[in-house]
């Protein structure tokens, strides 16, 4: 099919891998506050990951996403971009014509929702590997049994903590796939189309119409100043956004199979409102914003300038 163009798969590869470098400290931290409730705030859990785990643990987990978030984003990019020329080819006979904001909103939702298919699992094995220093996810678990007092021996109590649930990627796979079945990879995925299929539509939407304020005189490719400011900003306001259906997911993704705390969404969703408060869904929103402008900026920057590497070849 001639408007499928595979240069806009192997930019977003390329966006993806260097997007993922910059986020994943900051992403980890963030996973950390949503899917537990043992910090006080966002510096709390900086302090403590660094002072437990040194500098080591705000990478934990990111040998995964560096692998496959690399073909996720070229997934992404690739199928938003051919998605907009497929749409401009059918509606206005010319590929090349720029999509108004109803085409874009379209493209931005149909890839939130084909991203959910790779993404739910790449996220729920990243989360699982970036909680195995939660006392074997002790906000789920206690130890059978109880002291003189008659209260329930705490994991955290008898030295388990560092107890790694899963030796890494590969091995988490397995044990999901073990233990839950193929529906175990895709748990919290419901959640995710709630983050995403908006997400994507407040990701693509800000960057195109922000270029195009921030390019006055109508050129054709945007300076990087440009991509890395709309980008940046993007990212920001499609994370803050997303923050909410992000909390929800996260905690059914880092919801081990040993003992289930909740049984779907809408439970979820009550059960946290009712013993944490409605502040709970903005939990990390700070953390979104602020790991979101590097992330999208340096994602955005990368694939247009790979992009433009790209398209200068093919033109000779």
């Amino acid at each position: 099919m001639s408007f499928i163009h595979l240069d806009d798969f192997l930019a977003g590869w390329i966006g993806g891998a260097s997007s993922v470098v910059v986020g994943h400290p900051l992403d980890t931290v963030k996973t950390r506050l949503q899917a537990g409730n043992s910090y006080r705030n966002t510096l709390h859990c900086v302090l403590t990951i660094y002072r437990k785990e040194t500098v080591t643990g705000f990478f934990k987990g990111m040998s995964f996403p560096l692998a496959s978030v690399t073909v996720y984003n070229s997934l992404v990019f690739g199928f938003f971009s051919n998605t907009q020329r497929l749409i401009s080819k059918y509606r206005y006979g010319n590929e090349l014509q720029p999509c108004g904001m109803l085409d874009l909103t379209v493209a931005s939702a149909l890839t939130g929702l084909m991203s959910v298919g790779l993404g739910a699992p790449v996220d729920l094995v990243k989360i699982r590997l970036q909680m195995q220093t939660q006392t074997v996810l002790a906000a789920n678990l206690q130890l059978a049994g109880s002291t003189a007092g008659g209260g329930s021996i705490q994991l955290g109590s008898v030295g388990v903590a560092d107890r790694r649930l899963y030796r890494g990627p590969v091995h988490c796979v397995s044990s999901i796939l073990r233990s839950e079945g193929l529906p175990g990879l895709y748990r919290g995925a419901g959640a995710m189309v709630l983050r995403d299929v908006p997400g994507y539509t407040l990701y693509f939407i800000p960057y195109t119409v922000l270029c195009g304020l921030l390019s006055p005189d109508g050129r054709s490719s945007a300076h990087p100043a440009s991509i890395c400011l709309a980008g940046g900003l993007a990212g920001s306001i499609s994370w803050v956004t997303a923050t909410p259906a992000d909390v929800v997911k996260s905690r059914m993704q880092a919801d081990a199979q040993l003992h289930r705390k909740y049984t779907g969404i809408l439970h979820c969703i009550t059960q946290s409102y009712r013993t944490e408060g409605l502040k709970v869904f903005f939990r990390g929103a700070s953390v979104n914003a602020i790991r979101g402008f590097p992330m999208s900026a340096t994602m955005f920057l990368t694939y247009e300038l790979s992009l433009k590497f790209f398209r200068s070849f093919r033109r000779h």
